[in-house]
């Protein structure tokens, strides 16, 4: 029973990552909770400004425990949308030493801005409700984190 969920899990995800129109890298990061439990997310990342305004527009099945990280080449306030996306999505704002600064929820199709409270490196966009689902809150840091100079490099 086992090995079977951990095969549909994985063609599950085969599926979610074949569906954009960008081959995106996709690694594992680690959350560390305040408790010192982790959590892994296995996540595309997005770092040219096309790859980031594509996102997960038109994609209609987001799996749990998969998500997509936006790399910004500098700290900012960031500004997301959901224009062109049906997926019900939470974000997380993460700021440049890993540290989730916020997590907000995000309406499917809606042009309203979801705005970054500080200025921040990162964000983790999730199906809605997987932050709370996993317990993770604002405070808690994620690992191993690329840097942008480098993975303009790699697009290269």
């Amino acid at each position: 029973m086992q090995s079977l969920k951990i095969t549909l899990s994985l063609l599950v995800s085969l599926l979610f990552l074949s569906c954009t129109r960008f081959n995106l890298e996709k690694r594992d990061f680690e959350i560390i909770k305040n408790d010192g439990a982790s959590v892994l997310v296995t996540a595309e990342i997005a770092v040219t400004d096309e790859e980031q305004a594509d996102g997960f527009m038109h994609r209609k099945n987001i799996p749990e425990g998969t998500g997509m990280l936006f790399l910004f080449n500098k700290d900012r306030i960031a500004r997301f949308w959901m224009k062109n996306t049906p997926s019900a999505l939470s974000i997380a704002y993460i700021d440049y030493k890993g540290v989730i600064r916020d997590i907000l929820d995000m309406t499917p199709l809606s042009e309203a801005e979801v705005i970054s409270s500080v200025s921040v490196r990162y964000a983790l966009e999730v199906p809605q409700g997987w932050f709370e689902q996993e317990g993770i809150k604002t405070g808690d840091t994620v690992k191993n984190l690329p840097v942008y100079e480098e993975e303009m490099h790699k697009k290269r």
